[in-house]
């Protein structure tokens, strides 16, 4: 089973929207708690989420932070509901260790928004539970003082891919991309947050969803060279090999494998 290339927020207040989410093609949804939802709306928020997977509904759900007043009445209602992955805003540390240790079994995705939670970051990934690591980065460049959100970023990108990788997770997803009527805007934005190493976005509207899956998949140029990296290898019958007048070493290989199981080949 690949893992998610999209993921769309939906806001939780807004239940009428639900299955249009879940219709939308996104490879998952998220049912929002946190920033989407106003505080006189918390609980019908929670509620709604709550009956939604009481009626077969799924998605993940991303819980207000542990500093907030609505923290716990969260995890005990999504711990009753059977939620399946949590998304943990503004994570750290300590905030992933509360949720991991109240609802164990509990995948946790770490939302990394600021400058605090990406220097610990290479803790947070090894954390019970935590299956992947997402870009928070509307938040993080609120918080590290820093405009922009895209390529002035990419530093922080690094090292969420590092982490990610030396915590053995599952690869990163980007952040948001504002733009909703520029559909070249999010290509790019996905293309580059391929190019570091993320596998997966965060979406904010269903018109997203589309460029961001097709621009996650390996390109036909990759996939050829992918098979015949391997078939090479085959034929060569543990000769030495080489491709493009490249020697074809186990690097090489690994890669040329993921990028076939990327593609469903």
């Amino acid at each position: 089973m690949k893992s998610p290339r999209s993921y769309l927020f939906v806001p939780g207040q807004r239940p009428d929207r639900f299955e249009k989410a879940a219709r939308s093609g996104a490879d998952a949804i998220i049912l929002d708690l946190e920033d989407a939802v106003g505080p006189d709306l918390k609980n019908e928020a929670r509620d709604n989420i709550v009956n939604w997977f009481a009626h077969g509904g799924q998605g993940i759900v991303r819980i207000n932070g542990e500093d907030s007043p609505w923290f716990d009445d969260d995890l005990a209602a999504l711990g009753a509901a059977g939620c399946a992955t949590i998304m943990v805003p503004k994570a750290d540390p300590t905030s992933l260790s509360k949720v991991s240790e109240r609802l164990p079994g509990t995948a946790l995705i770490a939302l990394v928004e600021s400058a605090f939670g990406l220097a610990t970051l290479r803790t947070s990934a090894t954390i019970p539970g935590v299956v992947r690591l997402a870009f928070g980065n509307l938040d993080f460049g609120a918080d590290t003082r820093i405009p922009g959100t895209g390529v002035v970023l990419d530093p922080a990108r690094f090292e969420i891919v590092l982490a990610s990788r030396l915590g053995n997770l599952l690869q990163p997803v980007d952040g948001v991309t504002t733009d909703l009527k520029d559909i070249g805007v999010i290509k790019s934005d996905v293309e580059r947050a391929r190019a570091f190493g993320f596998g997966a976005k965060l979406c904010i509207h269903p018109a997203q969803v589309t460029a961001v899956n097709t621009g996650f998949l390996p390109t036909p140029a990759e996939i050829d060279w992918a098979n015949r990296i391997l078939q090479a290898l085959e034929d060569a019958a543990g000769s030495v090999v080489q491709v493009d007048g490249k020697m074809v070493d186990r690097p090489l290989v690994d890669r040329a494998q993921q990028i076939l199981l990327d593609a469903g080949a």
